[in-house]
């Protein structure tokens, strides 16, 4: 996290930019289990700024910044940037908890 941003309960913030609290969810998910989220964040994700535009509610567009602040300073880099790389997460992901689930059972 970077001295002009802040995560908390209530969402992200970065300068006048922020991503609301119930977004984060999603964004977490994806990160830490593969889980891809609705149309906008994936492709944000994917670093597809027109389809990011048109999928975005009012709110969203006029926040698009802090999406890909968060995503550039918070998320690990292969995690997000092309529809390549997000494929790759996704398959990684599962993978590392399909494993996890597995050891824990024995």
């Amino acid at each position: 996290m970077t001295e002009s941003s802040n995560e908390n309960l209530e969402g992200y913030y970065t300068g006048s930019y922020y991503i609301r609290a119930q977004m984060m969810p999603s964004i977490r998910e994806y990160i830490e289990k593969g889980r891809l989220p609705g149309s906008f964040l994936t492709a944000v994700i994917c670093n597809d700024l027109s389809q990011a535009c048109l999928h975005a509610d009012q709110e969203n567009l006029r926040n698009l910044p802090a999406f890909v602040h968060y995503f550039y300073w918070n998320a690990p880099s292969p995690c997000w940037g092309s529809a390549d790389k997000v494929k790759d997460w996704i398959s990684i992901r599962r993978q590392e908890l399909e494993e996890h689930d597995r050891e824990e059972s024995h």
